[in-house]
């Protein structure tokens, strides 16, 4: 997700009429950091700006980026088997050295710049660039762990050492542990709040399966998003 792609539904939802609330149905296992800051952020301009409550509610996963998002609204929701948490940055990739070097592939790169080459994948890696990743790591990931502490406040129960470690939660001990308020779901939380004549308006359909998004337009690129897609999926054991 982008903030491009889901401003508008945000808008919409916030500008509907008659409205009491704005309730976020969030299905995610994470994503970039920066995309899931700026989402976030146009939620509380929203909020703000239309004096409306936000209510989270965590179906499968709020996870790294998802909780990102989910902190965004006044509370979060979520099933008993939701998973919530992993307040954490990751950086992975691959190295092609040895295999270059069994093929006989001779490496040619020319910078102008000391640092403009960063963790080359054809190289070994170089001392200086994981402290420079680990830096950059720890600095988003203060960033992250700033934001949860802003929006969640006296209501996080555990010391950060056990919340910020990348660690992630059923929604039962989410609860316990002040990552999430309380158990349920959109619909029953609606009534909960507003009473049983309370009605959902859908704003924005859900993404489509891997499948219907490759074939439209197979290529190299929507392959590698869909497999990042599902390794931040399997790293929940999801």
């Amino acid at each position: 997700m982008s903030l491009a792609s889901v401003a508008p539904a945000l808008d919409r939802a916030f500008g509907l009429k008659r409205a009491a609330a704005v309730f976020l149905v969030i299905n995610s296992p994470g994503g970039s950091p920066v995309q899931s800051s700026l989402i976030a952020g146009h939620i509380r301009r929203l909020a703000e700006e239309k004096k409306l409550p936000v209510v989270a509610c965590v179906e499968d996963a709020a996870a790294s980026g998802g909780y990102w998002i989910a902190c965004a609204a006044d509370e979060i929701v979520a099933d008993p088997a939701s998973i919530l948490g992993s307040i954490g940055v990751i950086a992975a990739g691959f190295g092609f050295e040895g295999a270059m070097q069994r093929l006989g592939i001779e490496r040619r790169m020319h910078t102008a710049g000391r640092e403009k080459s960063f963790l080359d994948p054809f190289g070994p890696e170089r001392p200086e660039d994981i402290a420079r990743l680990e830096t950059l790591l720890q600095e988003l990931h203060e960033e992250f762990r700033g934001w949860v502490r802003t929006r969640r406040g006296e209501r996080l129960k555990a010391p950060a050492e056990e919340l910020f470690t990348g660690r992630f939660w059923p929604g039962r001990r989410a609860v316990e542990l002040g990552l999430a308020d309380r158990l349920g779901d959109a619909a029953g939380e609606a009534k909960r709040r507003f009473g049983s004549k309370a009605r959902l308006v859908p704003i924005g359909g859900r993404r489509p399966s891997l499948l219907r998004r490759l074939l439209p337009g197979l290529s190299a690129e929507a392959l590698i998003a869909a497999a990042e897609e599902r390794a931040a999926w399997a790293r929940l054991g999801l």
